[in-house]
């Protein structure tokens, strides 16, 4: 941001001593602005006609000073009434993602094309329409929060004014808020879609925007969700329950890559079960026991993990049961001499320590960053008439440090906080997503936050699971992105 800064200052500075004019501000925003282009598609065979909104809205302090912008894009239905229209804000995670994986992956009008299984096909890369956008159902607005996109702190602003779990909570709100009011939308029925980190800043939202603004949502919707970080700890010996939890995603990614044996081997949901049900009993009390664990016991476990995971039990014993997503991406084919993805375990790559080596990232995001960087930028210059030089922050670049504090002193927890949101609006739907090979945010770990949130028994009934056959961003596949937007579909249906 800074290199982006110094380099507007320099033109600006060139140009104003050429004319013989006042100095301008280096300011990346000086002024709000918007461009709106018109638009027509086709969802599920219906055509919509809509427009789309891009530009910056300013965030303000409780001084009423404005400390940044928030750049977004809306797609509103025309020849509707808006007030009665469903509006959906969408956002990715990080912290430090832009909305492009759900922008241009699932719910906008056009799509990343990528083969039927979402591996990437070789560059120049491609968009198309996407049929299963969410525009039939809603009216859609992607916000990339302050570090992220477009986004950036300025004026009386700076970073520490975003990047932190309330701050970056309170701000986003606060863009929702206005949008809510300039676009008078504050009795259209209201949702959130935020995916990983994002589900984390939905919670936050639903209980802020509750507490403080009187807004109650109709859903919210949770793609490879993240409530309670404590489960994604392997660093802490003391904490049992992230290898726990993680097993069945272990079990799901050894099947897909044909390391499990008979008669696991045969189905997948079968062998999810016996994962399942071995994690949450005999598992959970071995490692319980720690090294009062009887030695035959504890062989016994670790021959069950093997045939669980398809790891060798010397690796398993070495490891003293827990093993560790480094572990076992590393392992898992290390034969093969391949690592495989983190955020999604069907991708690999050569076997270099992706995990471990500075610069070296997940396999499975290396596969797809390039083909979402080139179509967003490609799309937000060419179809949505918005031009910048500023750098656009698709993950990480903007964001360095994230103030963790408040939200460490709260046990790495925020599952509280939906629960106090769904009980002061117990009309309020709750969509799970999880990706099986999803290494990320496993989907045990996301069943077992959601069965100890001590929620009253109507109101377990407002949380609704749904499975797919991919991992993180589950809608890169053909078959998941169909189905996600059934599911939705139907999430719609139960909340209006």
């Amino acid at each position: 941001m800074k290199l982006a800064v110094i380099l507007l200052s320099m033109t600006l500075s060139f140009s104003t001593f050429a004319a013989e004019e006042k100095p301008a501000s280096p300011n990346p925003y000086p002024e709000e602005k918007t461009v709106i282009t018109e638009h027509s598609t086709k969802v599920g065979g219906k055509t919509i006609n809509y427009k789309a909104e891009t530009g910056n809205s300013f965030i303000y302090n409780s001084k009423n000073e404005v400390i940044g912008s928030i750049f977004f894009t809306a797609y509103t239905q025309k020849g509707v009434n808006q007030k009665k229209r469903p509006i959906t804000f969408a956002y990715n995670g990080g912290p430090g993602s832009a909305s492009v994986w759900l922008h241009i992956g699932a719910l906008g009008p056009k799509r990343v094309v990528m083969d039927k299984e979402g591996f990437p096909l070789k560059p120049p890369y491609k968009m198309a329409d996407n049929p299963y956008s969410l525009l039939d159902l809603t009216d859609i607005v992607f916000i990339d929060p302050v570090g992220t996109g477009y986004s950036r702190p300025h004026d009386q602003g700076s970073d520490k004014d975003f990047h932190g779990v309330w701050e970056d909570i309170r701000t986003v709100s606060e863009f929702i808020r206005l949008y809510l009011t300039r676009n008078e939308r504050w009795s259209s029925p209201k949702y959130l879609i935020g995916e990983s980190y994002g589900t984390t800043r939905s919670a936050g939202i639903a209980y802020h925007m509750g507490e403080n603004y009187g807004v109650y949502f109709n859903g919210i919707m949770l793609v490879s969700n993240v409530l309670n970080f404590q489960l994604d700890d392997f660093n802490d010996q003391m904490h049992l329950m992230p290898p726990i939890t993680m097993l069945p995603s272990y079990t799901a990614t050894a099947w897909y890559h044909k390391k499990l044996k008979a008669p696991l081997d045969s189905n997948l949901q079968e062998a999810i079960a016996q994962a399942r049900e071995f994690a949450m009993n005999d598992y959970a009390l071995a490692l319980l026991q720690g090294n009062q664990l009887e030695p035959r016991k504890k062989r016994a476990i670790a021959e069950r993990l093997a045939q669980l995971t398809g790891l060798p039990v010397s690796l398993i014993m070495e490891k003293n049961l827990r093993i560790s997503l480094i572990d076992f991406v590393h392992n898992l084919k290390r034969q093969e001499g391949e690592t495989i993805g983190r955020l999604d375990s069907r991708f690999t790559t050569p076997e270099l320590d992706a995990l471990n080596k500075p610069g070296y990232r997940d396999p499975s995001y290396m596969a797809i960053h390039g083909t979402y960087a080139e179509n967003m930028m490609n799309y937000l210059a060419t179809e949505l008439n918005y031009k910048s030089d500023m750098p656009y922050y698709i993950l990480g670049g903007g964001v360095q440090d994230w103030n963790f504090d408040d939200f460490n002193r709260q046990n790495r927890d925020i599952s509280d906080k939906l629960t106090a949101a769904m009980l002061r609006n117990p009309d309020m739907q709750v969509f799970v997503g999880n990706g099986y090979y999803d290494l990320a945010t496993p989907f045990t770990a996301t069943e077992y936050t959601f069965t100890h949130m001590e929620l009253p028994k109507q109101l377990q009934d407002n949380v609704h699971m749904y499975y797919y056959e991919s991992g993180h961003m589950m809608y890169i596949r053909d078959q998941d992105l169909i189905k996600l937007k059934q599911d939705i579909s139907d999430f719609f249906k139960k909340s209006l």
